[in-house]
């Protein structure tokens, strides 16, 4: 199953006028592939995220994710289709202190209302074993570096089995080996969970993980190349 954004324009009201974020982008990310979106700050690589995980409405355009076309959504029901076929990894992990690693992956099972027993359990450790954390479930995220509470991200991302994986600067806080690792990470999970990923990233050293490579230039696409290019 795999993610399809096309004709997406996006804008903002700006004093009298409008502020055009994307300007008639169009996306096609098959199941098992990563797709790397890079451009200068303000190029709308958020926007283009915001409107992919739809948590914001393009003026024109479809989002289909999974098979399924997400205009014709409510509110709810786009808020039911983050949970269960999407997985969002933040530039930062927003990780609640007082949960350990294990209990902060579970808890994406039961937000969803899936209980312990589902095998909620059962899964957070197997994806915690998965990002390489199998050891550190029982720890808090003061106790995890920055590349491992980016880890714990991932694994609550992958928590709810998503068809579309959409990842924020996920190497912002991270040095540059820390960072690859990171990367690594998600370009081998994309193969392995054959989920469509999405990645933001400044990180331009470390493209060859991604298969595709699109470049936003003022809300519009600029440049798409194989990965590596």
């Amino acid at each position: 199953m795999s993610l399809f954004l096309e004709d997406i324009t996006l804008t903002y009201p700006d004093g009298e006028g409008r502020l055009t974020a994307l300007d008639g982008v169009s996306l096609d990310v098959p199941a098992g592939t990563l797709t790397a979106v890079v451009g200068p700050s303000g190029s709308g690589k958020s926007s283009l995220l915001a409107v992919a995980a739809t948590l914001v409405t393009p003026d024109r355009g479809r989002v289909v994710v999974a098979g399924t076309e997400t205009g014709s959504l409510s509110a709810a029901e786009r808020a039911a289709l983050r949970r269960r076929r999407m997985g969002i990894v933040f530039q930062q992990p927003n990780l609640l202190p007082s949960l350990t690693a294990l209990e902060q992956v579970e808890l994406m099972a039961r937000l969803d209302g899936r209980g312990r027993a589902d095998g909620a359990r059962k899964r957070a450790r197997e994806l915690l074993d998965t990002v390489g954390l199998g050891g550190h479930t029982h720890r808090r995220p003061h106790q995890l570096s920055g590349g491992q509470r980016q880890r714990v991200g991932i694994a609550r991302a992958l928590m709810n089995e998503p068809a579309a994986l959409l990842v924020d600067e996920p190497t912002s806080a991270l040095d540059h080996e820390r960072g690859a690792a990171v990367l690594d990470l998600l370009g081998r999970l994309t193969r392995e969970w054959k989920t469509a990923t999405v990645l933001v990233t400044h990180d331009r050293a470390r493209l060859t993980v991604a298969d595709r490579v699109v470049e936003l230039v003022d809300g519009r696409v600029g440049i798409s190349s194989a990965s590596g290019v």
